[in-house]
């Protein structure tokens, strides 16, 4: 498969937001900065929420909801940038609203609100009633040796309603619904397992759906490989990043890979789909800091907002 460059020179890219007229944004995680890139290379900085904004999505108000998940540490070797525990400056996770217009942030969930903790947001997914689901991957500290245990979480966008839906879950990450909205997918990173989740109800799981808990284990590959963030197609195949192989694992709703699309760069991160017939697919190369973009076999799912 041909990709072709739309920016480079970013600092660890994710959550490509595909744009009407042709530009696409993307978080800089590392620079704490929202990014819009052009075809042809030009970027402009929209918003600067410092720690380390994450996954983003459009909300029915028109504006980016961002999760943001306070920042990483970072090593740079052999031309690659790698996020690596926890940030010396880490400012809490949380969820924020951001006016691309204006370019102003606004906390709309933070750690301690209605009862929840949040320590690393990291994806999101608006549904059809206009709440959202989000990830939390938690955060790795070196240092202590301990690893937080996280969950899956369900919000409104004004700011009135979160909740923890799913836990625990161990270092979820990419999230999606299934084009009628009755499934959710997540994807574990160290695991690299895709599990599904039976929605009953907006915000809410059947949590008997498996014998280990709400969850059905869908696919896990061999191999050292981890899994990122994911976006859907139109038909219901789920897309995954993949970490350690570089590309992107195309899923069946029946748990079968359709196909694997490979990239150039360790660190593939992200996919999202756009253009009239919602086949034009952007990745995120995040360790070399590039947005790319190729054709794809089949037409993305479009997004709620």
């Amino acid at each position: 498969m041909e990709f072709e460059l739309i920016a480079d020179g970013l600092r660890f890219p994710e959550a490509p937001v595909v744009m009407d007229d042709g530009s696409v944004i993307v978080v800089e995680i590392e620079q704490g900065r929202i990014t819009r890139c052009w075809p042809g290379g030009r970027k402009e900085v929209i918003a600067a929420p410092g720690g380390g904004p994450n996954g983003l999505a459009f909300g029915p108000d028109g504006k980016l909801y961002c999760c943001n998940n306070g920042g990483f540490h970072y090593l740079e070797s052999n031309g690659y940038l790698a996020p690596h525990g926890i940030a010396s400056d880490y400012s809490g996770g949380r969820i924020e609203r951001i006016d691309i217009e204006t370019g102003a942030v606004e906390i709309l969930y933070k750690s301690g609100d209605h009862g929840i903790t949040l320590r690393g947001p990291n994806d999101i997914m608006f549904d059809a009633h206009g709440g959202f689901w989000f990830t939390d991957h938690g955060k790795v500290d070196y240092e202590k040796r301990c690893h937080d245990i996280v969950g899956i979480f369900y919000a409104k966008a004004d700011g009135s309603f979160v909740e923890e839906v799913i836990f625990p879950s161990y270092n979820p990450n990419g999230i999606g619904l299934s084009p009628d909205g009755k499934k959710l997918y997540a994807a574990e990173t160290y695991t690299c397992r895709l599990t599904q989740f039976n929605i009953v109800a907006p915000g809410k799981v059947d949590d008997a759906a498996g014998p280990g808990g709400p969850g059905i284990p869908l696919y896990r590959p061999a191999g050292y490989k981890f899994f990122d963030s994911l976006a859907m197609e139109a038909n219901g195949n789920i897309c995954v990043a993949t970490i350690g192989e570089c590309g992107i694992s195309v899923v069946s709703p029946e748990g079968e890979l359709v196909e694997f699309v490979a990239t150039d760069d360790i660190f593939t991160t992200n996919i999202a789909f756009g253009g009239d017939d919602m086949r034009d697919a952007y990745l995120t190369l995040s360790g070399s800091g590039r947005l790319v973009k190729t054709r794809w076999a089949r037409p993305g799912l479009k997004l709620q907002y």
